[in-house]
């Protein structure tokens, strides 16, 4: 096999867990490769990119920290979300297990190319929500949720959009493709 590493990018749909076997849901529902394993980890309850390779030292480089990939996540958060809030993300918040690395986050509109989520996210009466884009180079444990959380503003909905140079682009919730 050699260097080559061949590469599947994957919209990873709401309620899916990322591994091929068990009695629930899972990649092995969409994707038919053989010799293809994921390469970092996406919660069952978030959505979009997920990256799958069939090359140990590149998915390596993918889910170990050390190498800083930057992740992009849509998010959206329970509340109008507020300049503090904002630059908490960006300066690192501290979590149980320690100081978050400085996040860049923006206000976003919702995008308008966004799936619907089955089941949809609860809407509050009175309660606007708001979207924010993070850029983050940790995967600590549910880290994008806990430092919403931590800010006041609970994740609702989490869609990772970018893993370093790869993008979600135009790929289809529950479809992928194959580079």
């Amino acid at each position: 096999m050699g260097n080559h590493a061949s590469v599947i990018l994957f919209n990873k749909p709401f309620g899916i867990l990322c591994q091929f076997s068990g009695n629930e849901r899972n990649l092995s529902n969409f994707i038919n490769e053989k010799g293809f394993y994921p390469a970092g980890r996406l919660d069952k309850d978030s959505e979009g990119l997920m990256i799958l390779t069939d090359n140990g030292k590149l998915q390596h480089q993918i889910s170990d920290p050390k190498f800083n990939k930057e992740k992009t996540y849509l998010v959206q958060v329970d509340g109008e979300v507020t300049h503090d809030a904002m630059t908490q993300l960006c300066q690192g918040v501290v979590l149980k297990d320690g100081l978050t690395k400085p996040a860049r986050a923006n206000v976003v509109q919702q995008p308008d190319w966004l799936w619907s989520r089955n089941p949809s996210i609860r809407k509050r009466k009175n309660i606007p929500t708001s979207w924010i884009e993070l850029k983050i180079t940790e995967g600590k444990n549910r880290q994008v949720r806990r430092m919403t959380a931590h800010v006041g503003f609970p994740t609702l909905r989490l869609i990772r959009t970018q893993i370093g140079d790869w993008q979600l682009n135009n790929i289809q919730l529950g479809e992928y493709e194959r580079l």
